[in-house]
Order: C-alpha cells, then sequence, then structure tokens
C-alpha cells in the first residue's frame, strides 16, 4: 500500500456476521486480520507466552461453532475478548493451579475499597485519569528495551487491573466494551484503570531509579 492511500475501511459487523454464516472464507480471513494480534496479546497478559496462540485458536473455533447463535447484543470484538478472557483465565487455572481469575467483583482483595477523597462533590475525579504512557503504540512495540520494561511491569500488576490495562492502553477498546467484556460498571471500570494506570506509573519510575543506581 502506497503512503497515499487510504485506509480500508473495517466491514460493519452485520455484514461481516452474515458473510462469516455463509461460510465465506474471505471475511474470517479480514476478522482473523484484525483481531488476532490483540486478542493474542491479551490472551498472553493473563496466561503466559506459552498457551496464548493456542487460547486464540481455541477462540477462532469456538466463535464459528457459536456464529449462528450470536445475538448481536455486543460487537463482533467485545465478544471476541470475553472468550479469550474466559479461556485464558481457565487455562492460567490449570496451569498454575491458582484460584480462577473469574472473581470480578469489587471483593477482590487487591482492589479494595474507594477512597473517597479521590472524587469531587458531584463524582468526578479529583485527579484526572491519565495515561500511564505518553509513547504511541509504535514505539513501544518498536523499541526492545522498553516493550521488555513494559512487559515486565505489566506483570507485576495484579490479574484485574493487568486486563483492564491492556484492553484500554494498548489493544484501545472504549469503556463500553471494557464494561461489556468484564461485567463490571463505568464508574468500577474507571477505577480499575485508575488504579492500573497510577501502579503502572510507580512500577515504571521504580525500575528506573533503580536503573539509575546501578550505573557505575
Amino acid at each position: 500500500m502506497r503512503q497515499s492511500d487510504p485506509v480500508p475501511a473495517e466491514t460493519p459487523d452485520a455484514e461481516l456476521i452474515a458473510r462469516l454464516r455463509a461460510r465465506d472464507e474471505t471475511a474470517f480471513l479480514e476478522l482473523v486480520n484484525r483481531l488476532h494480534g490483540p486478542l493474542t496479546r491479551l490472551a498472553r497478559s493473563i496466561a503466559g507466552d506459552a498457551g496464548a496462540e493456542e487460547i486464540v485458536q481455541d477462540t477462532w473455533a469456538a466463535a464459528l461453532t457459536g456464529l449462528d447463535t450470536f445475538e448481536g447484543k455486543s460487537s463482533l470484538k467485545t465478544w471476541l475478548f470475553a472468550i479469550v478472557l474466559n479461556r485464558a483465565k481457565s487455562r492460567r487455572e490449570r496451569d498454575q493451579r491458582q484460584v480462577p481469575l473469574s472473581s470480578l467483583g469489587p471483593q477482590d482483595d487487591e482492589e479494595g475499597g474507594v477512597d473517597p477523597s479521590w472524587f469531587t462533590e458531584n463524582g468526578h475525579w479529583n485527579h484526572p485519569v491519565e495515561r500511564w504512557s505518553d509513547d504511541t503504540p509504535d514505539r513501544v512495540l518498536n523499541d526492545k528495551e522498553l516493550r521488555k520494561r513494559l512487559l515486565a511491569a505489566l506483570e507485576q500488576l495484579p490479574d484485574r487491573l493487568r486486563t483492564v490495562l491492556v484492553m484500554r492502553d494498548i489493544e484501545g477498546l472504549d469503556s463500553a466494551e471494557v464494561c461489556n467484556v468484564l461485567g463490571v460498571s463505568e464508574t468500577n471500570q474507571r477505577v480499575l484503570l485508575h488504579r492500573a494506570r497510577t501502579r503502572m506509573r510507580a512500577l515504571l519510575e521504580e525500575e528506573t531509579q533503580d536503573e539509575t543506581r546501578r550505573r557505575p
């Protein structure tokens, strides 16, 4: 594609679903080309490198099987992200023999309560939620050292915070899509994102300070 060529528009969900149900292979390839990378990164952030590809392959198989019963209450992207999320949590539970990550309610220890001082009287943030990084996605992906630092910091986040951060700040899902995937309220999603960005920034700053102290 030449630099001046327009970027092809994404096929609307309704048209794509109709073609998929008609077993149009080009429609399936279009969907895979659009979402395989984002789905794999989400699976990797939860279940690790070893099982990510298998989780996504299973997701594509499940999607093809379930297309005829897909009711369209959410977008195709949201539906597929939800399948990957559930399968990745099950895979991690099985592989690591840990408590499943499906407990997405406010009772999670790492979330705790929300400090009322975070909000104004009308419910807005006292300190606006900021992105944890000013770097563009292309720079993050192409800068190997930066990518290594970011992945290491992500691994230190609690599972639910990491999941929200990956979906919002790396994969670019909007708040409504994340709420739909996780089954949480808009307020809860904003709190999770605020905490994730705050912790991520702190981890990166701490790592940078440690690196500076190690230098001769």
